[in-house]
């Protein structure tokens, strides 16, 4: 069983879904050199809840948890009722169907619940002589570094298994809660790309800004005036400069084009990769996107806001100097952050206008940017991650 709630972590099980149903028919084989084996290949059931990518790859989806995704506590505590009915329902599947492992993709709010919820059902039944007992795996750490420590101590009570994409983690762990086995499986972005030389294009062609303002629709609507106020500015500055503003689907796009596009600048639905392999420059929300800046060698302006009460309860509990996480694994401010009273136009502008003029500070973010990725281990993470997980098997 496998849960994922955004559009990256349905990415991310779907690529594991085929590491894993790889190394399950292999396991399942016998190695023998008789005619008739014992055993042939069985091929893994995976099922529940995800996205098109999930359901892609033969994940039998129980419903589209992508759709449901926002971001924020103000947000979730506003659809409460609808998380609790959505996590109700793949409680009572997985305790009918029992799968041998449930796996949480990235989603740590809702997926930590779960695995809690799973493990409190089997010890409460294990007088009645219940077998099953399965394994509960987390893939992609929750940022407990970041806000609510505690947060690793129910990990370590309810987890077999945690799956960790970042070097930092596997030690932040250990000297917290050593009984919890955590795997350290490198970056699943690495390698998912053929990335171009870090090379800039060539001299008099005009400069290529990427605008990222979210996939979800409260992000792109909160976001929409900032973006494209602040592409709006630097064209004033570099008359010839092109602009892309990428989101995930149509239905996003439709709804955002009756507001009006800057000259310049036009809308493209997916085709993320492309866009990035051809930018010179990317104003982005904060979140997974900047490591795929990074991944592409392009300089990046991070901003991020959100509703005030979710910033203010924030701004409690996060204990990190950056949000995003190439400022993070790099212990500076290579990408220039702005978040929630300070994402004005002004300041994005002015500091996307000095990435693309100063060529010096671009090459040197570029450098960094190499380091940073390089610090993530070798392409394979899933592969890896799904050899982690069959280790748990019988």
């Amino acid at each position: 069983m496998l849960i994922a709630g955004e559009a990256s972590g349905d990415q991310l099980a779907a690529e594991l879904v085929g590491a894993l149903r790889e190394r399950v028919i292999a396991r399942s084989m016998d190695s023998t050199s008789d005619a008739q084996p014992l055993r042939t290949a069985l091929a893994p059931r995976f099922f529940g809840a995800g996205g098109p990518r999930m359901a892609a790859a033969g994940v039998e989806l129980a419903f589209d948890m992508t759709k449901h995704s926002v971001i924020g506590i103000s947000e979730v505590l506003k659809n409460y009722s609808k998380y609790r009915r959505l996590f109700k329902q793949l409680l009572r599947l997985a305790i009918e169907r029992q799968p041998d492992v449930i796996i949480g993709v990235d989603y740590g709010g809702f997926n930590l619940r779960f695995g809690k919820a799973i493990k409190n059902y089997v010890r409460r039944h294990r007088k009645e002589f219940a077998p099953w007992d399965p394994k509960i795996v987390q893939f992609v750490s929750p940022q407990v570094w970041a806000s609510r420590p505690g947060r690793a101590y129910s990990l370590a009570d309810n987890y077999d298994l945690l799956l960790s994409i970042f070097p930092f983690e596997k030690d932040w762990y250990a000297k917290r809660v050593p009984k919890l086995r955590v795997e350290f499986v490198g970056h699943p972005m690495v390698g998912r790309f053929s990335v171009r030389s870090p090379e800039s294009n060539a001299p008099g062609t005009p400069p290529f800004v990427l605008l990222l303002p979210g996939s979800r629709a409260d992000e792109v609507r909160r976001h929409w005036p900032v973006v494209t106020s602040a592409f709006e500015l630097l064209r004033r500055e570099l008359p010839t400069l092109r602009g892309k503003m990428i989101l995930p689907s149509q239905s996003l796009a439709d709804s955002v084009k009756p507001l009006g596009l800057p000259l310049g600048l036009e809308i493209q639905v997916g085709g993320l990769t492309d866009a990035l392999a051809a930018a010179d420059l990317a104003i982005t929300k904060s979140g997974t996107i900047t490591m795929e800046c990074a991944t592409f060698g392009v300089p990046a302006v991070v901003f991020y806001k959100t509703s005030w009460p979710t910033y203010f309860i924030g701004k409690q509990i996060i204990s990190v100097k950056y949000l995003a996480m190439p400022n993070l694994l790099a212990g500076e401010e290579i990408f220039p952050e702005f978040i929630q009273h300070e994402a004005t136009v002004e300041n994005i502008s002015h500091a996307a206008l000095e990435l693309l003029q100063d060529g010096p500070r671009r090459a040197v973010v570029k450098a960094k940017l190499v380091q940073v990725i390089n610090s993530l281990g070798g392409p394979g993470a899933t592969g890896r991650a799904a050899d982690a997980i069959t280790s748990l098997l019988p």
